[in-house]
């Protein structure tokens, strides 16, 4: 050898600890196959060493293994079988007597039991301990398998993990109900079933791509609905037997008074499932039948505040850029309850947040986090109303405001004085179309003058729901209906439809997911002059589409001839009589 060639690396010897005697075979085998170097298995046993962990873990963990080549190299080294996630059970396997921590710390998945043995996946079934308690608490001889880290762990959390409980609160009311029955409802509501049955609920909802779920009690049965794209339908629900103990689980998690059931309360619950971060808001109403309670889901990761995605395009897309683009003034959303007017504004703000920008947000409540801006949370019950919040953070020297909602007439004119002042105001309102929104201020009292110096736009909008790309099918509309598009300027003879037809990936609805029909009102000379004048909504708004507003009725015909929605989708949010008024 020449006096400068580097010596090579002197092999690493495994010394006869009993785990590593299990893991040598296992190193050798990946070092045949070309897999591990000699100085990579160097540094993970050092590090192994240090950190006092297993040799074979931590070559994974550091990256110099694959999961899957690591658990294929076990199974063909120590014979024991692949535990695919084909085998993983729907239901937990003796939870009775396996721990939930136990199992998540050595990632091990019980998959099922018999008369003779209990078939179990272990991450490290090199682990003598982790399998000889497994077989003590089992009571029966253990058949091994060995599985991926990464999948174990996902089916512990859709099988065990649970949400902790939060205590409701010591003083609060009984009502008619004695500590006895609040406490036998506290223990059915703590049985593992019922913990089970309201996970189920929670998981097969996010499952659906669900907005919402319902469960409703009746006389004789426990209804439950999961909305799914704006429409509701009817799931398999448990038994009406558990009706209080399945109320009374979601009060709990909610931080709610079980106690109380004739009044109507609101909660939320942060909770993660499958690794996402969830969070449900919760609101009980007292029935004929017992309280009928609302989750509304909201999940954190699969919101994008991104236009293209929410369907703004065309006309209604560059009218509100040059809203966006305002030094100051009110941008105003209008629409029922559920049409997206939050993610609108949520949407809006994420355009223009921005180093040189402080934002403040006042919401009731704040339902997704933004990056960089400041969220305030309305608390009524302390005194922290809008208006209050508002009257706060004008001092604080924002550039932008964002009011979840102007419900009164002091909100209204505060944020008014905000506009004026050089701020810029955005907001929602509760009415059926974008020229209404200026009237509903007048109403409740805001001066016309103050109106027509701030008010820069008013967004009005609805969700329609999405064709699945998947399944949906042209067809040649009849002539009743193609006459609908004439105002588009297209002939019959162009004229090609789609309707839904229903696949795997839709769930056999032919819909798989919703987008915005949208209207956006300038505050031009012209309507000044109108709303000054006190004009009805029905005159500003035939002035706004004289002067270019696209109708969210001409903006959905749009979008059902370009096959992203449907006529009849169109038709039961929007009113058919705004294209009379475009001629």
């Amino acid at each position: 050898m020449a006096d400068d060639a580097v010596p090579e690396t002197p092999p690493v010897v495994l010394d006869d600890d009993p785990e590593w005697a299990a893991a040598r075979a296992v190193v050798a085998h990946l070092q045949a196959a070309g897999k591990l170097s000699l100085g990579d298995l160097a540094r993970a046993r050092r590090l192994a060493d240090d950190a006092g962990e297993p040799l074979l873990p931590m070559l994974v963990r550091l990256g110099l293994i694959s999961e899957r080549d690591m658990a294929q190299t076990i199974s063909e080294v120590m014979n024991l079988p692949l535990g695919e996630a084909a085998l993983f059970p729907s239901e937990p396997v003796r939870e009775d007597v396996f721990s939930f921590r136990f199992l998540k710390d050595a990632k091990i998945l019980p998959l099922s039991e018999d008369a003779e043995s209990i078939k179990v996946a272990f991450a490290h079934p090199l682990d003598a301990f982790a399998i000889a308690a497994m077989q003590m608490a089992g009571g029966k001889p253990i058949q091994a398998y060995v599985a991926l880290p990464s999948e174990i762990e996902r089916a512990l959390e859709r099988l065990y993990e649970k949400v902790e409980e939060a205590p409701t609160a010591a003083d609060s009311t009984m009502g008619d109900f004695d500590e006895e029955d609040i406490e036998h409802l506290k223990d059915l509501a703590s049985e593992a079933p019922v913990i089970r049955m309201v996970n189920q609920l929670i998981q097969k909802a996010l499952e659906s791509r669900a907005s919402d779920i319902h469960i409703e009690p009746f006389a004789d049965e426990l209804k439950v609905r999961y909305r799914v794209d704006g429409i509701l339908r009817e799931v398999d629900a448990p038994p009406v037997r558990s009706t209080a103990a399945v109320i009374s689980r979601v009060k709990i998690m909610a931080k709610l008074n079980i106690a109380e059931r004739r009044l109507p309360q609101d909660g939320r619950i942060p909770i993660r499932i499958q690794g996402r971060e969830l969070d449900l808001r919760v609101s009980t109403v007292p029935t004929m039948f017992g309280e009928s309670v609302v989750m509304r889901l909201l999940d954190k990761q699969s919101v994008r505040f991104d236009l293209d995605a929410l369907g703004f395009d065309g006309s209604p897309r560059r009218r509100l850029r040059d809203i966006l683009e305002k030094p100051y003034g009110i941008f105003l959303v209008t629409g029922p309850t559920g049409s997206g007017k939050s993610t609108t504004l949520y949407t809006a703000l994420s355009r223009i947040n921005t180093e040189e920008r402080k934002i403040i947000t006042v919401e009731d409540p704040v339902e997704y986090q933004l990056a960089g801006i400041n969220q305030i949370q309305v608390k009524s019950a302390i005194g922290m109303t809008f208006a209050s919040a508002l009257r706060a953070i004008v001092r604080q020297d924002p550039d932008v405001i964002m009011v979840g909602e102007m419900r009164d007439l002091e909100t209204a004119r505060i944020a008014v004085q905000s506009a004026l002042t050089g701020h810029v105001v955005l907001s929602t309102l509760h009415t059926n179309d974008a020229a209404s929104g200026v009237t509903r201020l007048l109403e409740m009292g805001v001066e016309d003058y103050l109106l027509t110096s701030t008010i820069n736009g008013i967004l009005a909008q609805r969700l329609v729901r999405k064709l699945c790309p998947h399944c949906r099918e042209p067809y040649a509309a009849l002539p009743e209906l193609a006459a609908r598009f004439d105002v588009l300027g297209v002939t019959h003879s162009d004229l090609e439809l789609y309707r839904p037809i229903g696949c795997d990936a839709c769930n056999g609805t032919g819909y798989r997911g919703r987008l915005v029909i949208t209207e956006v009102l300038l505050m031009t000379d012209t309507i000044r002059k109108a709303v000054l004048s006190h004009a009805t909504a029905t005159e500003i708004r035939r002035i706004a589409v004289t002067e270019g507003m696209e109708t969210m009725y001409l903006d959905g015909l749009r979008k059902a001839l370009d096959g992203r929605t449907t006529i009849e989708e169109v038709l039961r949010v929007a009113e058919g009589g705004d294209a009379s008024m475009s001629d």
